[in-house]
């Protein structure tokens, strides 16, 4: 395969559940880098939490965060692109605020949420900056919101559905998240591409959600991750490895680097 550049997912991709990339991992993103493709960070992440692990392998193209909603520049961290998304604030929080769900806002100031949990606690570790807000959002002055991330503990299609006329939502096992219309990674990718003059053609993506089926459908080469749901499969070219088991590893060693070695 003739790559110009790769696009890696983050959480169920590059990580491991622990929350480490893996040496075999990582040892092949610098084969691929040392064989001049382009590797990108592509995650439903913020930024804060994205940043860590872009300097840990050594990265120096921007980073796609939030579902495509935000691209950062690698050395300065400023974002280069963002995409607002606008609801109807009254109709979301009359939705969300009496229900046992946890509702997540991140802004460009910031993250806002109803309250802490396990991950946002790692978030805070991670990114050194804790939340802007924690408590009943209908009491919190935000704006520029980039995602909201609503955790209902299971799939709530029913509710994500109130929303389809006013931003693009992403369906997951539990609960879902809104963006602005027409923002995926895909759409960030598209940037990109135009930016470092590449095609499609000469792309691969990999991932695991809902989140990545877009960029998978629409670059050269979409490869799914063994851990990944049947709708993300079916939108790939190539289903790889668990995650556990190092399948981004796995594709790149047996896809991309042989081609070069010929």
């Amino acid at each position: 395969m003739n790559m110009r550049a790769i696009f890696i997912d983050m959480d169920g991709t590059l990580l491991k559940a622990s929350n480490c990339i893996s040496r075999r991992n990582m040892e092949a993103i610098y084969r691929l880098i040392d064989q001049g493709v382009m590797v990108f960070l592509a995650t439903g992440r913020h930024y804060e939490v994205t940043a860590p692990y872009h300097k840990e392998i050594g990265l120096q193209t921007p980073m796609i965060c939030l579902n495509g909603a935000a691209i950062h520049d690698a050395e300065t961290g400023r974002a280069t692109q963002i995409k607002t998304v606008r609801l109807n604030e009254e109709r979301f929080h009359h939705l969300t605020a009496e229900s046992p769900c946890n509702v997540m806002i991140h802004t460009a100031a910031g993250l806002y949420c109803k309250e802490t949990n396990e991950e946002i606690d790692y978030w805070t570790k991670i990114g050194q900056i804790p939340p802007q807000y924690i408590g009943d959002l209908r009491q919190a002055a935000y704006q520029d919101v980039l995602k909201y991330s609503v955790r209902t503990g299971s799939p709530s299609p029913e509710i994500s559905a109130l929303f389809k006329t006013e931003a693009g939502v992403i369906d997951w096992n539990d609960g879902f998240e809104l963006v602005a219309p027409g923002v995926s990674k895909w759409s960030a990718i598209k940037s990109l591409l135009a930016e470092f003059q590449i095609s499609p053609n000469e792309v691969a993506a990999i991932g695991d959600g809902p989140n990545d089926i877009e960029m998978l459908r629409h670059v050269g080469t979409g490869v799914a991750m063994g851990n990944a749901g049947e709708e993300v499969k079916a939108a790939a070219d190539f289903v790889t490895e668990h995650h556990e088991n190092d399948g981004l590893a796995e594709f790149i060693e047996r896809y991309l680097l042989k081609s070069y070695a010929i």
